[in-house]
């Protein structure tokens, strides 16, 4: 049988057709999650793509954290769901409290989109287990929002738990598209950053976009995305 993961759709979604692509194109079958409805039509796992959900009034993810799909997200996530949040779907993760800490603007003050490297910092995730711990890949990444922030005794707990997924790292073309006096780091998240998972691994945030490079044929030529995809669909037939 086919695994069936739903992506959420909130007004203000962008990413939400591309990410059910790299779905499709990973093997299993995207299912199209609309924000008002509660039911979430039987899928085995979930994604929140990027995008300005609600415009992003109030704080990114702010509002969508309250919409009526999120209310049954979040009691299923605690009960094993997986959940991926790209974006606007980590910053609605930790608005939701399904994962720790927040979203702030970027230090610099400016949108940046880039392709930008990361490290795989634990490959033992729901979403990550077709990458090698410590394998670095590029990723693109575009956002407003993106420096994540928490209290140092949440930040240790998360290092010590090994639950700093990814992390961002310098690469030969870190300052292709970046503003002036942005290094690896292109938001100035807390210890460098770029995703994080819950106690279980089930739920994974991270605020690069995956799923615009599961293509060789487009992007930036490369397919550093498709693990995520392939990573949950392995998870879900074993389980």
């Amino acid at each position: 049988m086919t695994s069936r993961i739903g992506v959420v759709t909130f007004p203000g979604s962008l990413d939400d057709r591309d990410t059910q692509r790299a779905i499709r194109l990973a093997g299993a079958e995207p299912v199209a999650l609309w924000h008002k409805d509660k039911d979430l039509k039987q899928v085995d796992a979930v994604v929140l793509p990027g995008g300005f959900s609600y415009g992003d009034y109030l704080r990114a993810g702010a509002i969508s954290r309250f919409s009526p799909v999120m209310e049954t997200i979040i009691a299923e996530a605690k009960s094993g769901l997986p959940v991926l949040g790209i974006c606007n779907g980590f910053q609605v993760l930790t608005e939701a409290h399904l994962l720790p800490g927040a979203m702030l603007g970027n230090n610099h003050l400016h949108f940046i989109c880039r392709d930008q490297k990361l490290r795989v910092e634990n490959s033992a995730t729901a979403w990550t287990a077709d990458f090698a711990a410590g394998q670095e890949i590029h990723i693109p990444l575009k956002n407003m929002d993106g420096r994540y922030v928490a209290d140092a005794r949440t930040l240790d707990m998360l290092e010590a738990e090994g639950r700093v997924v990814f992390r961002y790292v310098a690469g030969a073309d870190e300052e292709a598209g970046a503003v002036p006096g942005v290094g690896h780091n292109p938001n100035g998240s807390l210890r460098d950053i770029a995703g994080i998972t819950n106690e279980t691994g089930s739920v994974v945030g991270l605020m690069p976009h995956p799923e615009h490079a599961v293509e060789s044929l487009v992007g930036n030529g490369r397919t550093d995305g498709l693990p995520f995809f392939t990573s949950i669909l392995k998870r879900l037939v074993s389980a």
